[in-house]
């Protein structure tokens, strides 16, 4: 029952929505980094609940890194990040127990765990979780900026409303990363906020498709076949709740192409090699090409509902209803996008260390 991603730069999630308190363990990263405590707050921020198009659950997220780190640098020992619950309604679940929500990892975990598992809140499956990936995230962000590499991600699509596609994307990057509703065009987010708070209003969720790149990554990242460039970042990209749908460049779209359309054909700029197109996503052979890398993650709606849905009671072997209670979002989608922007950083440390050595990574 493993909890952990990455092979030099590993991150190993622990804690459950409604236990004691979450965090992250990471391990691998060279010793003497700058550890910018403001900003791992600050990308916390960006993942917690904003207004009526968000939960209701208001958690300060303080956090303390316990390990690791002496004079605010990482000393290379495994850096441990730790974030209190605060703000839990554990009885909102204790009254459904047994009760599979649908959409949920109720049933599933009660099936793995033999009936052991934490349920409150989704427990160790909750996106709650996902804050002390967001922490260690933000260590890996600015490690790369200082390699010039920077990631960024925002709302392609939220129910039924779209934001326009990167463009001028070494600008847009920047402009996004610390947006709280993270789009291109501010008058598609008014709209996609309308959407969202009257699907709240009808006791409903919606998704959307957030899309992410990243600019400055060397020629040459990425191992062939099994941790490919694509392989490693879908592994990380899907380990996030709510993602059911990973394509890098336009995707599922080159079906439709032919040949002539979809290769992205070269060409020398100041003796620098680019591409025509970025079709590819910035990929080929599952090594990174140099140009930037780009690819959508597909967010489901939000599986807690108000609606009356069947389900079963698996504890006691028999169909029922369940709406469900307590608090919950009407949309993910603008609060994944800063767990895309975390995750992609720490898939990306782990894959340059192993092109140039986990003291490449380092500030001398």
């Amino acid at each position: 029952m493993k909890n952990t991603f990455g092979n030099n730069v590993s991150i190993t999630l622990f804690g459950e929505s409604h236990g004691e308190s979450i965090g992250a363990v990471v391990d691998g990263l060279p010793a003497g980094i700058t550890v910018d405590e403001d900003f791992i707050a600050s990308q916390l921020t960006l993942r917690r609940p904003v207004g009526k198009i968000s939960t209701s659950r208001s958690e300060k997220d303080t956090f303390s890194i316990v390990s690791g780190m002496f004079n605010a640098k990482t000393t290379g020992t495994p850096l441990c990040i730790i974030i209190p619950n605060e703000d839990t309604h554990s009885k909102d679940y204790s009254l459904n127990y047994g009760k599979a929500r649908p959409g949920h990892a109720d049933f599933t975990a009660f099936s793995k765990y033999n009936g052991c598992e934490d349920y409150r809140g989704g427990g160790h499956f909750s996106g709650r979780v996902t804050a002390g990936l967001v922490a260690a995230g933000a260590i890996a962000i600015e490690l790369l900026k200082k390699k010039n590499i920077f990631i960024g991600t925002h709302i392609l699509s939220c129910a039924g409303v779209s934001d326009v596609e990167f463009k001028d994307v070494e600008k847009e990057v920047n402009d996004i990363s610390s947006k709280a509703f993270s789009v291109i065009d501010d008058s598609a987010g008014d709209r996609m906020i309308e959407k969202i708070q009257s699907a709240a209003a009808d006791g409903d969720s919606v998704g959307g498709v957030l899309q992410t790149a990243v600019t400055g990554l060397p020629v040459g990242v990425g191992e062939p076949w099994f941790d490919s460039l694509e392989s490693v970042l879908s592994h990380g990209l899907f380990a996030i709740p709510g993602v059911k749908g990973v394509e890098f460049g336009v995707g599922f779209g080159c079906a439709e192409l032919m040949g002539s359309e979809m290769n992205d054909e070269y060409y020398f700029e100041n003796s620098v090699v680019k591409t025509a197109t970025n079709n590819n996503g910035g990929i080929n052979g599952g090594i990174s090409n140099g140009m930037p890398i780009v690819f959508n993650c597909a967010v489901k709606p939000t599986p807690s509902i108000s609606k009356t849905q069947n389900t079963i009671d698996f504890v006691n072997g028999e169909n029922t209803v369940l709406a469900t209670q307590g608090r919950h979002d009407p949309c993910i989608v603008h609060r994944a996008r800063v767990v895309v922007d975390s995750i992609t950083a720490l898939a990306l440390c782990d894959l340059l260390s192993q092109k140039f050595g986990i003291d490449w990574l380092g500030e001398n």
